[in-house]
């Protein structure tokens, strides 16, 4: 590893404690300290992986930021880098699980404390999925589809409805919006790809999947297993970054399957909106609490938490160094870009459903809904960042 790979280093320990504000803001930071300041890579190049991150599923800053790493230094700075960017955050998040789980079971004080701030947490999914709406939802195909996906997961309730809406998304609006002249290019990429590697990707999530199935519930190793074929499969499905985990691990991990209350879900989003890092770390806090609900204890959690991140983020890890290399030939295809936008409309059903969920245990409190309608306000109409509204909830909570 020469001197310049050790500066890129340190340059990304620097952003990994910086960076907040989701992946429109890290874009923006990339650009400025990875490539005006120290041309890591062109702009041209910033933009295109981070359209590479767009196309595929998983964390979008994560796979952009790992695809930088690759090009300065290849495949063992691309794996540092993400180790460095994804363990402090969720490092941060599992202790938090930890120490939730520690005051919540012996001082009703610290639910007072986060009175205001889960409301605050509805008013930020409220924002994100009206961003989400804005900005995706230009077509009468695309509202139909989020239409459509709102209903079938307010209907369904079932986790294997998302991937299925998120296939039929993308195949509607590929079918709609691609010329059929595209197919001989279509043909010439993906010769290139190995099958092999695809029934290994594949091949992860069934095993998972069939072992979490087989295995007693009652065996120790039952949640775990489960837990990492749900993340992984989550993984696979998630385009659009961080926006679209919240509902989809809301509606599977509490409407579904209550590993964790509507309460402690709220709770551990609104801390991760005021850390700097990856979204994604967010699954760190549910892994570890869903482990501590069922008796797990602290090594338990520990486990939870580690399951969580690695099945989480493995899918678009895996991606974007298998993809990087042949970039150039997939981003001439409009049949693959124009898929995204199905699937993205379908992401804003998962998200207005996941926002009915969430209101839904307000009942008639009128303070909750002020508190959720406020925040929406200000952080649609101000500069206000989501860090600072969190923490105006927090010292709320200590003061009223």
């Amino acid at each position: 590893m020469n001197k310049r790979h050790l500066i890129f280093l340190r340059d990304v320990i620097i952003y990994t404690f910086t960076a907040f504000g989701g992946p429109q803001a890290h874009i923006a930071v990339l650009l400025r300290e990875f490539v005006e300041k120290r041309r890591y890579v062109t702009e041209e190049e910033l933009m295109e992986l981070n359209a590479l991150a767009q196309l595929l599923p998983g964390p979008s800053s994560t796979q952009t930021l790992v695809g930088i790493a690759w090009k300065v230094g290849g495949l063992r700075l691309a794996i540092i880098t993400f180790f460095i960017w994804v363990l402090p955050s969720a490092a941060i998040m599992c202790l938090a699980a930890i120490s939730y789980k520690l005051f919540a079971d012996k001082s009703k004080k610290f639910a007072e404390i986060l009175r205001f701030v889960q409301p605050i947490a509805v008013g930020i999914v409220a924002y994100a999925t009206y961003s989400f709406a804005n900005r995706f939802l230009k077509t009468r195909v695309s509202t139909m589809l989020a239409i459509g996906s709102l209903i079938a997961t307010l209907i369904l309730q079932n986790a294997y409805a998302f991937p299925l809406l998120v296939l039929l998304g993308g195949i509607i609006s590929s079918a709609l919006e691609t010329q059929p002249q595209e197919n001989e290019l279509r043909v010439k990429l993906f010769s290139n790809v190995n099958p092999n590697k695809v029934t290994y990707f594949i091949g992860i999530l069934l095993l998972f999947a069939a072992l979490g199935a087989v295995i007693n519930q009652t065996s120790v190793f039952s949640l775990p297993i489960r837990l990492f074929e749900n993340f992984y499969r989550n993984g696979i499905l998630i385009f659009g970054g961080g926006q679209v985990l919240v509902p989809l691990m809301f509606t599977e991990f509490v409407g579904v399957k209550h590993y964790l209350t509507n309460s402690e879900f709220l709770s551990g989003y609104a801390l991760q909106q005021a850390l700097p890092g990856p979204t994604f770390s967010f699954t760190s806090f549910l892994g570890a609490i869903s482990m501590g609900n069922k008796g797990a204890g602290l090594l338990g959690q520990v486990f939870g938490s580690l399951v969580a991140v690695i099945g989480i983020n493995a899918p678009g890890l895996i991606l974007i160094l298998f993809i990087v290399p042949f970039w150039n030939d997939l981003k001439k295809i409009t049949r693959i870009k124009n898929s995204l936008s199905g699937i993205n409309a379908v992401a804003v059903g998962f998200m207005a459903t996941a926002l009915i969920l969430l209101v839904r245990p307000f009942g008639l409190d009128w303070m909750a809904y002020l508190i959720m309608i406020c925040s929406f306000l200000i952080l649609n109409f101000t500069k206000i960042k989501t860090p600072v509204v969190i923490v105006i909830g927090v010292v709320l909570g200590l003061l009223v």
